[in-house]
């Protein structure tokens, strides 16, 4: 992977283990030589993993809608800031910058983001390799959902694999690095 988009909030709880994971997911990318792809925000996990992927060196492009900017929370200090008009070229653009998806602790937006891409994945629009570093299990809860829809068929288990999750940033991005992307595209075959 030469870049990563990470979706993440615009807060920040003040939880050390998710600094520390935000500090050691920005190392891993920098030594990786693998370009941060984001929000482009400076505020909250946003401003924290772009500030820690510059200090150590590393590229940040942010990706941030006009409004947002207007609202003076966009982060002026990056490798690149590409301002678009709404929060759906955003998106777009994010994905076609990088190819592969980390998802961090956040709120709506983070968990509409990512699910725009997953569904995206499971469409076949891209093959980018998607995961959620749950710190602190976070995204426990979430990923019994998605085990929950499995089991209740509104799921099939091969897109469910192309889910990958691990608290530790290392062994996200290897498991990253080595899945091979195989969606099952025909979600209405087997129709009861």
């Amino acid at each position: 992977m030469k870049a990563i988009c990470v979706f993440c909030g615009a807060n920040f709880n003040g939880d050390v283990l998710l600094r520390q994971t935000v500090e050691q997911l920005a190392e891993v990318m920098v030594n990786r030589n693998i370009t941060l792809v984001f929000g482009g925000g400076k505020v909250g996990i946003m401003g924290i993993l772009a500030d820690a992927v510059l200090n150590h060196g590393g590229k940040a492009i942010g990706v941030i809608p006009q409004f947002l900017m207007d609202k003076e929370v966009g982060h002026t200090g990056l490798t690149e800031l590409h301002i678009v008009e709404n929060m759906h070229q955003r998106k777009q653009l994010m994905n076609d910058l990088c190819d592969g998806i980390i998802m961090l602790p956040g709120g709506f937006g983070t968990l509409e983001e990512f699910f725009e891409v997953l569904t995206w994945l499971q469409l076949g629009l891209h093959s980018h390799p998607v995961g959620i570093l749950n710190v602190n299990g976070f995204y426990d809860l979430l990923l019994q959902q998605m085990d929950l829809m499995v089991e209740q068929k509104f799921l099939k288990p091969a897109n469910r694999g192309l889910v990958l999750s691990s608290g530790d940033a290392v062994e996200l991005v290897n498991l990253m690095d080595t899945i091979e992307i195989k969606p099952d595209e025909v979600w209405f075959r087997d129709r009861i």
